[in-house]
């Protein structure tokens, strides 16, 4: 068994779960490393203006969730002095019990070695390409919201949303409530849909009413909500380089909208590409909608000594996060033989379990179009690194029998470029399991390669840096 002195926690991520397992492991008396790609803690739901832009109140910037923001900017600032922490930083490969992490600006890279490992890595948009997605002035839905919440600024003056997801209703108020036009928002869930799951996200109440605040205020202000939509195109001119409107499909009718930007997406995928590459096991969860890496009620991955937690082991929000990340904490240091509050253990993981019902609820009420593939034509372009259209992947299952996620990579260099996968991969597997008649959980995942995501090709090892 590791003794208390020879554990060398490192955490990577220090949102919602990763401020907390810091937190926790710094008052048992551990000094953890944390590194996150950000320059300042609060992970995407609490995200932090630079220190130039600071001026502006917590209400202002995370409105009903200000309280909670500050709590968890507060627990992470008071830890400087007894954690490492490493902002600006990438952990893009991990093997052998190190993490090799680059960091930014000065894109110099080290060697971070580690007894224990928290992999708090969040979450990205969940991307179904649309004709035109390609255009300058569309974004998804979560770099809209950066864009607002970090720098201050709207992607366009008038601004369409679509998609589907909490995500979508929280974006567009957050923009309307700043002053931007909202020209509408377009949800293909069916209001049918969130009728019959109230039951289940009346499980937790105050979350509920927020969702149903969003929508009364967007439409108290003159917001035109369409649910049931199926979206046609991005219109525009790549000549002049700009989004100027949007058709979509209401029914039979076919409408059109102008404006001059998009926030778009399908609710939020788990970032996992960090847990492939340390050996994590995977399965299929239905419920996601995606394969995710299996971990028990604490937090403990398939990989001893590695600990998931928060919304890159499956989506489950900014609340969940906090608990998942102390519970992995408390894993990590029962597992080292430090003692640990097993009530508290126990009482977070009832939390957690609570909230299952409600997730469910959720994913009733804003569905992934079944039926995205069927209608995405052959010259929609699915990977933009490398141009692949839909039409290219489905001939290439045509003509070579790929039936597989990594086979049909090979094939096609489907998620071989700068993204590796990241923002192309929900669609080509959709796309691969159309074309196949076989069920999404058969065609496989994209299996997570080093770079996790792109660093220069020369890198400045840092002085000291470990071997």
């Amino acid at each position: 068994m590791t003794t208390a002195s020879e554990i060398r926690p490192a955490i990577v991520g220090a949102g919602p779960a990763g401020a907390r397992a810091a937190q926790t492991l710094v008052a048992h008396g551990l000094r953890p490393v944390v590194i996150d790609e950000a320059s300042r803690a609060g992970g995407q739901i609490y995200r932090r203006p630079p220190a130039s832009l600071a001026q502006r109140t917590a209400r202002t910037l995370y409105g009903f969730e200000s309280k909670r923001a500050d709590a968890v900017h507060s627990a992470f600032d008071a830890l400087q002095g007894r954690i490492d922490h490493h902002p600006d930083s990438l952990a893009w490969n991990a093997q052998d019990h190190k993490l090799d992490v680059m960091h930014n600006p000065t894109c110099s890279t080290r060697r971070v070695p580690y007894s224990h490992l928290i992999v708090a890595t969040g979450a990205t948009d969940r991307v179904l390409p649309v004709p035109g997605w390609t255009l300058p002035g569309v974004y998804t839905l979560g770099g809209a919201q950066v864009a607002l919440k970090f720098q201050g600024c709207a992607i366009g003056r008038r601004v369409v949303f679509m998609g589907t997801g909490p995500l979508l209703y929280l974006v567009a108020y957050q923009y309307a409530k700043a002053g931007v036009e909202v020209a509408a928002v377009l949800d293909t869930a069916r209001l049918a849909d969130q009728i019959a799951a109230t039951p289940a996200m009346l499980t937790q109440p105050a979350v509920f009413a927020k969702g149903v605040y969003y929508v009364g205020w967007l439409r108290a202000h003159g917001v035109a909500l369409h649910s049931g939509v199926r979206p046609l195109r991005v219109l525009g001119d790549e000549a002049q380089g700009r989004v100027t409107g949007v058709a979509w499909q209401d029914g039979n009718e076919e409408c059109t909208l102008a404006c001059d930007a998009i926030g778009f997406g399908y609710a939020l995928r788990s970032e996992t590409q960090l847990a492939d590459l340390l050996g994590c096991r995977f399965d299929y969860a239905p419920m996601h909608r995606a394969h995710l890496p299996v971990r028990d009620a604490a937090g403990r991955s398939s990989v001893e000594g590695v600990y998931l937690a928060g919304d890159g082991a499956g989506i489950m929000g900014a609340d969940a996060a906090e608990w998942a990340g102390e519970r992995a904490a408390l894993a990590l240091l029962a597992d080292s033989g430090v003692a640990v509050d097993t009530a508290r253990a126990a009482e977070l993981e009832r939390k957690l379990g609570k909230l299952a019902g409600f997730r469910q609820g959720l994913e009733r009420a804003f569905p992934v179009p079944q039926d995205w593939a069927a209608h995405a034509s052959d010259d929609l372009v699915i990977c933009r690194c490398e141009n692949i259209t839909a039409g290219t992947l489905r001939r290439t299952v045509a003509t070579n029998g790929a039936d597989e996620m990594n086979r049909l990579k090979a094939l096609s260099r489907v998620g071989m470029g700068r993204c590796q996968g990241r923002m192309c991969g929900v669609a080509a597997a959709e796309i691969l399991a159309h074309a196949t008649g076989l069920p999404l959980q058969q065609v496989g995942r994209l299996r997570g390669q080093a770079p996790i995501k792109p660093i220069p090709i020369m890198l400045v090892p840092a002085e000291g840096a470990g071997a």
